[in-house]
């Protein structure tokens, strides 16, 4: 038995409370939301140390490469990427973790968390574990519960047996788990002292856990199992089998396992925590003037109060003159304007865009792609214009196109390019013409970011008319 914790990083949530910056296609826990570094990151950071071995990340094929990239961008090197073919909750993901860290010691300390949780302290989170490793050494079931700043009611609630009398660092008994209350109810939990708010951050061995499953969810055990033995590595991956993971119940570790086991323990943590489940959330932990103002970026505000402004676009200024409880974000190809108090509602929003359709209700405008990403410049009837950014050493597929032809114009760097037999090198301020019907490829054979214009024309400009003949990152 290791005395070394495995962190696990949760990482396929989309947060479309935190639209427009989070979206489907670039979820809020690889954004620099707060800091420099994004939630996952920080997230990992967290986990690390003496006291952590290597992080399981479980997320799912579309996110797999930016895991694997923002990992290395802090020098992290993960134990495994498990990627889930679709999402199916918190406990299908957690007995996924457990079963495959049992393989290696099922006696071993799993601490599993969200990604995309805010803790400024991380010393102090640290402590916390340690706190609760001899509960979890025994066997316990232990969650990690934060003292309530504020009624708030879009968290779930940890109610403790007994009031704590001496604010020591350890393990209490956890007499239930509450649902998200309404207003009032969050006032008297609050004021009663005996409330947590419920963080979703669990310590348990994967022996403990396993057997809590085969107790108070048994018809998981076999379907997860299954995926998990017919699943196959896939570059530095491991891909859970999608006929095994499509009979798996949809259902969070909450209701399938904590509400019902009686082996629980929770430690309050009071240093400082967030989920960022709104902007609301965002604004509270950003540095404010004395006036309550939080301005992010090209931002400015003039006489305003308790109010947000971002603008994630250097070229777009955002300006609020006179505000009193708005948040204003403000993207390249969207902007939210909202008063502060309807910061949950947010999502009504991506709801509203995907009903008629807006592909900025999904997809973010900076595409990101193994080798790199790429944006839309502009977009015409029957043309194209993207700037295309290409890591350093990196190489896009061997592919074709049915409907475009493409011209490429590199303004950073060298490209390596590749049609139909002829290879050469394209230095900056040098073009190549793709015929349509004709197989190309790009690399980038330097050590510095490549960069190039591409002009696409053709009677269809999608991105699902790629044949993809040769591809170093197997996508089909």
């Amino acid at each position: 038995m290791s005395d070394i914790i495995t962190p696990v990083l949760l990482c396929g949530g989309s947060g479309t409370r935190l639209w427009p910056l989070s979206r489907k296609s670039y979820p809020k826990q690889f954004v620099p939301l707060v800091g420099e570094t994004t939630l996952f990151q920080s997230s990992a950071k967290r986990l690390s140390g003496p006291a952590f071995g290597a992080p399981m990340v479980l997320t799912n094929a579309e996110f797999r490469f930016i895991v694997a990239e923002q990992l290395i961008d802090i020098g992290i090197d993960p134990a495994a990427i498990l990627i889930e073919p679709e999402g199916r909750n918190t406990a299908p993901a957690v007995l996924a973790a457990a079963l495959w860290q049992s393989r290696i010691d099922p006696d071993a300390l799993m601490l599993v968390a969200p990604s995309d949780h805010v803790v400024p302290d991380a010393a102090a989170f640290r402590t916390a574990v340690e706190a609760g490793i001899p509960a979890a050494r025994d066997g316990q079931l232990v969650t990690f519960g934060i003292k309530p700043a504020h009624p708030e009611t879009g968290y779930g609630y940890l109610e403790l047996a007994d009031r704590p009398d001496d604010g020591a660092l350890r393990p209490l008994a956890l007499k239930r788990f509450v649902e998200k209350p309404d207003r009032a109810t969050a006032e008297r939990m609050l004021d009663a002292g005996t409330y947590l708010w419920n963080a979703g951050i669990f310590l348990f061995s994967a022996r403990a856990i396993l057997d809590a499953f085969r107790q108070h969810c048994p018809s998981l055990m076999d379907p997860v199992q299954s995926a998990i033995d017919a699943g196959k590595p896939d570059l530095g991956f491991f891909r859970i089998d999608p006929a095994g993971w499509a009979e798996v119940k949809d259902i969070s570790i909450d209701y399938a396992v904590m509400e019902k086991a009686d082996n629980l323990a929770v430690v309050p943590f009071a240093a400082g925590w967030s989920d960022l489940g709104g902007w609301d959330a965002v604004w509270r932990e950003a540095t404010q003037d004395p006036r309550g103002v939080a301005t992010s970026g090209a931002a400015t505000a003039i006489d305003c109060d308790n109010t947000l402004l971002r603008s994630e676009d250097d070229t777009l200024e955002v300006v609020g003159i006179g505000l009193n409880n708005i948040i204003a974000v403000a993207m390249p190809d969207a902007v939210l304007v909202a008063d502060a108090s309807r910061a949950q509602d947010v999502k009504q929003a991506v709801s509203a865009l995907k009903s008629k359709s807006a592909r900025q209700a999904e997809a973010f405008p900076k595409d990101h792609r193994p080798w790199g990403w790429f944006e839309s410049l502009v977009i015409g009837q029957r043309f194209q214009v993207k700037r295309i950014h290409v890591h350093p050493g990196a190489a896009l597929s061997l592919q074709s196109h049915h409907h475009r032809s493409e011209h490429w114009i590199v303004v950073e760097g060298t490209a390596k390019v590749t049609v139909g037999d002829e290879v050469t090198l394209v230095g900056e301020n040098q073009s190549v013409y793709i015929p349509l019907g004709a197989k190309h490829r790009m690399e980038n054979p330097g050590k510095v970011p490549m960069v190039l214009i591409e002009v696409q024309t053709g009677s269809y400009l999608g991105e699902d008319d790629i044949i993809r003949y040769e591809d170093v990152y197997a996508r089909s």
